[in-house]
């Protein structure tokens, strides 16, 4: 019984895949002393689209300007920019958007980890600030005025 507890103990965990190079371009931008937000979003996705009507996104990234935005299209063949441009969303100097390389929405071949974090469900909104995450929202649509309090919560002043 012993040998077989060192022997579990002494299993080598799998390593993990080598970052994709999206994951370090996300993860840089969020060891800023910044508050960064990281939004996954596909231009198929009905509680997406809902989160872009009557300006949502748009006010909320333009009322926060010293919180930086990373909109990452997923699970979607188109980029998304043109999307985003019909809401307003992309001029701004605090957002940048990003395509993730694995498109498929099939089951079993989707994109479902980020930064070896889950991503189960769009829309996901994370909230990071100085490389780590402070908040993650990870089912459905999101409510500007809670994440609006994360965000504020996630400033200096709480470290």
């Amino acid at each position: 019984m012993l040998a077989l507890l060192l022997a579990l103990v002494t299993v080598p965990a799998p390593r993990a895949a080598e970052p994709l190079p999206i994951e370090t371009e996300v993860a840089a931008l969020t060891q800023s002393e910044q508050v960064t937000v990281v939004h996954f979003w596909a231009s198929w996705c009905p509680n997406c689209q809902a989160e872009l009507k009557g300006g949502g996104w748009k006010r909320f990234i333009e009322a926060n300007q010293r919180v930086n935005f990373v909109f990452i299209t997923v699970r979607d063949e188109k980029s998304g920019a043109a999307e985003l441009a019909r809401h307003g969303i992309g001029p701004q100097k605090n957002f940048r958007h990003l395509q993730h390389p694995n498109a498929s929405r099939v089951k079993g071949e989707e994109m479902t980890s980020f930064m070896d974090m889950r991503v189960g469900w769009v829309p996901a909104t994370w909230v990071f600030r100085v490389g780590r995450l402070r908040y993650a929202l990870n089912y459905g649509q999101v409510r500007f005025e809670i994440l609006q309090q994360l965000v504020e919560d996630a400033l200096p002043r709480w470290d």
